[in-house]
């Protein structure tokens, strides 16, 4: 009989990137991923999702990482993937006031189908935008994310601002929730969401966007 392979992670924690469309999600995961960026944008259709492993605090963390269409019709289909997230980043473009607005609505949506005890954390991105075209001030996202009780991050997939730290500070955040647990005394079986079926999911995966 073979022996079984070792498993090369401490933890594999799931996130899942929301918000409007355009906001720049897409580009977000894909300069975390393959530290990479483009300007072109084919909007996300469903969902689309990439892997990576991170060291924090001497542990290997497996990151699996969902990206998700912000449109309207497209949240009946997200919506079954909020049930097994673990950390959720919710994004919106500093150039857009209404993508801002429309966080009040995606917490809503996390609170209805999200785990209670999902971490979140606010992210204004497209920093690198003139400022003559900033709609919303860092001032008034920080404001938000102290209402919500969560951490605030301004970032720019395009000149790499930010990025590896708000996927950082959500998977420590996540992280160090999952020890407490399994130091509590309970089984810890959250940390492995094995039962989210990747195989199959990610043939149906779409074409992700580009954006800022």
């Amino acid at each position: 009989m073979a022996a079984a392979r070792r498993q090369d992670y401490d933890y594999l924690i799931k996130l899942l990137l929301i918000g409007d469309s355009g906001v720049g999600k897409s580009c977000l995961l894909l300069r975390f991923s393959e530290d990479s960026f483009t300007s072109s944008f084919i909007t996300t259709i469903g969902i689309d999702f990439k892997i990576k492993k991170i060291l924090l605090d001497n542990k290997w963390i497996k990151l699996q990482i969902w990206d998700t269409a912000g449109q309207e019709r497209f949240r009946t289909i997200t919506s079954a993937y909020y049930r097994g997230a673990m950390g959720i980043l919710l994004v919106y473009d500093v150039t857009d006031d209404a993508s801002f607005n429309n966080i009040r609505n995606w917490m809503r949506n996390i609170e209805q189908h999200a785990s209670d005890t999902v971490n979140k954390v606010l992210v204004g991105n497209k920093s690198d935008m003139d400022e003559s075209k900033r709609a919303v001030p860092y001032s008034k996202g920080q404001a938000l994310a102290d209402e919500f009780g969560i951490q605030f991050f301004e970032t720019s997939a395009k000149n790499n601002v930010n990025v590896d730290e708000v996927f950082q500070s959500i998977a420590k955040d996540v992280m160090l929730r999952l020890k407490d647990t399994q130091e509590a005394g309970t089984s810890g079986q959250a940390a492995s969401p094995a039962n989210v079926r990747i195989g199959a999911d990610a043939g149906k995966k779409a074409k992700k966007s580009g954006c800022c």
